[in-house]
């Protein structure tokens, strides 16, 4: 697998919902490239961190924008050494708790919490050389990246995929994943969507580096 000759400045929007690859083949494509990379859903997940702790209901508005707002999230960009802290505290385990993946829907769905988090994003991405990934990068956070592409697989490799990494229960993780994408795809801001620049990836039956070595292609024909 060979990179673009050129440093890459660009900025690579990689949207799709959970169980499809993203966040692996996110951080190997930045590495190939020399580019950045920056994780959108952790942030999401520090301010689910932040409403939990604050003992705030996470399905009320006002009180999650409050706490959100006087959060200090901070993430890093560099795809070989990732770590999120919230309030200067490492919180790298605690957003991929059961209890942060159960309210992250709902914090997202606040559209005062996606303001200042989109806010956040496109100050980090800056003058770009970075690989984004999310839900809503192409669509709202970065319209103008090139390449757009918007991760698919089957339900059942989405959970397996899934409950590999957590060592839970397939048929739990099928349900769990399915009440996000429900969640996700209907919120009135920002909603889970394929726009119609974007080009659908299947990562069914692809392992990383085959999907890797899709996405330096398409790098290169969007140079």
């Amino acid at each position: 697998m060979v990179a673009p000759a050129s440093p890459f400045t660009g900025v690579v929007a990689l949207d799709g919902p959970s169980g499809t690859g993203k966040s692996t083949v996110a951080r190997r494509l930045a590495a190939v490239l020399g580019a950045r990379y920056l994780d959108t859903g952790a942030m999401y997940r520090a301010a689910t961190v932040a409403v939990l702790r604050a003992g705030a209901d996470p399905g009320d508005g006002a009180a999650t924008t409050t706490v959100v707002e006087a959060a200090r999230i901070e993430i890093t960009t560099d795809p070989a050494h990732q770590s999120v802290l919230l309030d200067g505290d490492a919180v790298d385990t605690a957003i991929r708790s059961d209890e942060t993946t159960a309210a992250v829907s709902a914090v997202s769905a606040v559209p005062s919490v996606r303001a200042m988090l989109v806010a956040a994003q496109r100050e980090l991405i800056g003058d770009g050389g970075i690989v984004v990934e999310g839900r809503d990068i192409g669509s709202v956070v970065w319209p103008t990246a090139r390449p757009k592409v918007f991760l698919t697989a089957s339900p059942q490799a989405r959970a397996e995929r899934r409950a590999g990494e957590l060592g839970a229960d397939v048929t739990q993780v099928s349900g769990d994943i399915a009440r996000r994408d429900g969640l996700d795809s209907s919120r009135a801001a920002s909603p889970l969507v394929r726009t119609d620049d974007a080009i659908e990836l299947d990562t069914t039956a692809l392992d990383v580096d085959a999907v890797v070595e899709r996405l330096v292609e398409l790098v290169r024909e969007s140079s």
